[in-house]
């Protein structure tokens, strides 16, 4: 009975629930992948122009950030996917979502930071500005609002 009463909205087990919400995870997944593939793979063609080396100090020293934050970002949403081949068939599929779904919001976490560092760096370079530091905290404030506040906003307004 205390199932039943766990249940709402559909009418699946849990290892159904599982199996749903894996698919939707790869879902996701996969379109995180491909931005911040292409995006460290353009990171990592930097180093090899000559502008690299004419960069200040301060833009070589946010490169390498935002390179190591892009290397952790891709290696965390990866993840879920070398996860799911270690540990198909054994039965643990509930705890793999969970798993895999912490290694994705790690990997959003950190895609933020690389995307930042890029905004910052490529802005820096191409305007020397002194607004470039506020035009890259907006555009933050704008991922978070759309990568996290909204998303959040949603689940406390329909889950209460």
């Amino acid at each position: 009975m205390a199932e039943q009463e766990r249940r709402t909205g559909r009418d699946e087990s849990e290892e159904e629930r599982a199996d749903r919400m894996w698919g939707e995870l790869l879902q996701e997944v996969r379109v995180t992948q491909m931005g911040v593939q292409i995006l460290f793979g353009f990171l990592l063609t930097v180093v090899f122009t000559n502008k690299y080396d004419s960069l200040a100090d301060t833009d070589q020293t946010i490169y390498i950030v935002t390179v190591v934050l892009g290397a952790a970002a891709t290696g965390a949403l990866i993840g879920p996917v070398s996860l799911h081949r270690l540990v198909a068939g054994r039965r643990i599929k509930p705890q793999a979502v969970s798993w895999a779904s912490r290694m994705t919001f790690v990997g959003l976490i950190l895609l933020l930071g690389t995307m930042t560092g890029s905004l910052l760096l490529i802005l820096r370079v191409a305007t020397h500005d002194d607004f470039v530091p506020w035009l890259v905290a907006g555009i933050v404030v704008w991922y978070l609002v759309c990568w996290f506040v909204l998303p959040l906003w949603a689940r406390r307004r329909t889950t209460e």
